[in-house]
């Protein structure tokens, strides 16, 4: 949105966050959260899934999520000057944060994981019919070994379809650190399953 300065040749650039209206209106009254849960529940869900490869706990950790957020609407703050400081991401970084106790109480309670099949479904099917399933299960086998954050910035870019920009507030990086991190990823992933996915059995 343009918005006009004291000198009338002089125009500011505002970022509005997208959602600015559902949360303002979550804040007067909580039944009106239900908007803001509609829109994101299937992403948080398909993070927590990819994360921790068992329904009930990415379902649980969804709900906790949402709950959270609810319970802290009156914590969010958004920052017009940084684009990347929107509802979206502050949702996120709490997402994040809910799988990082998760892993926590599982290391501690250790449980049989449930397997999933790895045909994860694109929003753009092009890419599925182009990777078979042993394909796509070998690149998946290499991006969950990788570490936290280079795995978390890959799901945020290429399943969530997050920018650069959001990414790097979600993981508390710069824009530039962000790309570097993709980019690292994506090497290591391209060059393991170049150079071991036939020979090593993984």
């Amino acid at each position: 949105m343009l918005r006009r300065g004291k000198d009338q040749h002089e125009s500011v650039l505002v970022n509005f966050d997208a959602d600015r209206s559902a949360v303002e209106a979550a804040r007067r009254d909580p039944r009106a959260f239900e908007a803001l849960y509609r829109k994101y529940v299937a992403q948080v869900y398909s993070f927590a899934l990819y994360e921790l490869r068992n329904t009930h706990a990415a379902e649980d950790v969804t709900a906790q999520v949402f709950l959270k957020a609810l319970s802290g609407m009156h914590s969010f703050r958004e920052q017009a000057e940084a684009p990347g400081s929107s509802f979206r991401v502050w949702l996120f970084q709490i997402a994040r944060n809910a799988l990082s106790n998760e892993r926590r109480r599982v290391r501690r309670h250790p449980e049989a994981p449930i397997e999933l099949a790895l045909d994860f479904a694109s929003r753009d099917d092009v890419a599925a019919e182009a990777l078979d399933r042993d394909q796509l299960n070998r690149a998946w086998r290499h991006i969950d070994k990788l570490p936290t954050e280079r795995r978390q910035a890959l799901l945020l870019r290429f399943v969530e379809e997050m920018s650069t920009r959001e990414i790097g507030q979600v993981l508390g990086r710069s824009e530039g650190a962000t790309r570097v991190l993709i980019h690292r990823a994506l090497s290591t992933v391209a060059s393991q399953i170049g150079r071991g996915s036939d020979a090593s059995g993984d």
